[in-house]
């Protein structure tokens, strides 16, 4: 028993030394990025990959000095990702309660919804049962729909709330730069940690620097200088206020709203976000 004892306790032992060594190891890249410009992030390899083996090729990404990036932009990104993300250490944990309580109220709406949907179906099945009755009576055929509608072979209704978040600036570039996709506890517990090293390590300028040069603007489309050209074939210095707003809609769902320029709200939101941006600070 003892000797198990001491090899349980060599490897948590090893575990944690495993672990402050990954910090260590964060904490040096981290601290090359203020003078160092990141070459690629998780993110964009992991996009790089999935292009490729697509077999649409297409990248375009290229960093410019902080200087060299619009005001408009650098405002209208905070307007719309992070409005308070000169007051905030990296996290802003009021945001994440209201985001939780919209979350919650929008869950509970989609299950309203959900359940109304559901029983309009039930409906729907007894009246075709009820005529499929009526018509074999009657002798006359049946046609596959009716059947289809009475069995309830049709899809299920499935109603999905739209839910918020409220990653930081801070946050994202954490996420993006070093770790994947996943939503466990350990993925999001090193996102905190990163956003801290950031916050503490680089300040909020180079933060942003960093994130408007790599952030995902379309499919192998990065960095604000290649999203100026891309979509208004200008450099990044040169971007309108209303250009800006545009991108900075764009950043949730950037593939989304590279397929479809004409979407109404990205035209609205875009007016809203141009508007908010004149009272906003920036590092």
């Amino acid at each position: 028993m003892r000797i198990r004892g001491k090899g349980l306790l060599g490897a948590i032992g090893w575990c944690l030394l495993a672990g402050v060594l990954l910090q260590l190891f964060f904490i040096a890249r981290i601290g090359l990025m203020a003078w160092l410009a990141p070459e690629s992030t998780a993110f964009q390899r992991s996009e790089a990959t999935q292009l490729a083996l697509s077999g649409q090729w297409t990248w375009a990404q290229q960093w410019v000095p902080y200087a060299q990036i619009s005001n408009n932009l650098k405002r209208a990104v905070i307007a719309s990702e992070d409005g308070d993300f000169l007051d905030h250490e990296g996290i802003d944990w009021d945001a994440i309660e209201a985001a939780k309580a919209r979350n919650a109220a929008a869950q509970a709406r989609a299950q309203a919804q959900q359940e109304r949907a559901q029983q309009q179906q039930k409906k729907a099945q007894q009246r075709a049962q009820r005529r499929i009755e009526r018509l074999e009576k009657a002798g006359r055929p049946v046609d596959d729909a009716l059947l289809a509608t009475a069995s309830g072979a049709q899809s299920p209704v499935v109603v999905q709330a739209r839910l918020v978040g409220a990653s930081t600036i801070s946050q994202q570039l954490a996420k993006n730069l070093f770790l994947s996709g996943e939503r466990t506890f350990f993925r999001k517990a090193q996102e905190f940690l990163l956003t801290q090293y950031l916050e503490h390590l680089l300040g909020k300028r180079r933060i942003l620097e960093i994130y408007l040069n790599n952030v995902e603007w379309g499919a192998g489309v990065f960095g604000a200088e290649s999203a100026a050209r891309q979509y208004f074939n200008k450099p990044a210095a040169q971007l309108t206020a209303l250009e800006a707003a545009r991108l900075a809609v764009m950043l949730p769902r950037p593939k989304y709203y590279q397929q479809r320029p004409g979407s109404p709200y990205l035209a609205s939101r875009s007016g809203t976000i141009a508007a908010r941006m004149r009272g906003v600070d920036i590092p």
